[in-house]
């Protein structure tokens, strides 16, 4: 989910992929897997990101936590059942 919107944002804001990495002072290749979902974002990204892209940091700490949630949950039969008894 993070990552997809990471990908959005820099589109929309008109950014490439090394512009972002050299923000977060990473390298261009972390950045094309974290849009993709194969690398997890780091919680120090977020405040970087949010200030990128002029969001509150708050809507991308929402996605990093539901992506998290998602990984603990997603193999289990029972998963969406827990997430909806929280």
């Amino acid at each position: 989910m993070l990552g997809q919107k990471v990908k959005e944002l820099r589109e929309s804001n008109g950014l490439l992929q090394r512009q972002v990495a050299a923000h977060l002072e990473v390298d261009t290749a972390y950045i094309r897997k974290l849009e993709n979902n194969e690398k997890s974002f780091s919680r120090n990204h977020l405040k970087k990101l949010s200030e990128i892209f002029n969001i509150p940091e708050t809507d991308l700490i929402t996605l990093w936590l539901a992506d998290k949630i998602y990984e603990v949950v997603k193999a289990e039969e029972c998963g969406i059942k827990a997430i909806e008894l929280i």
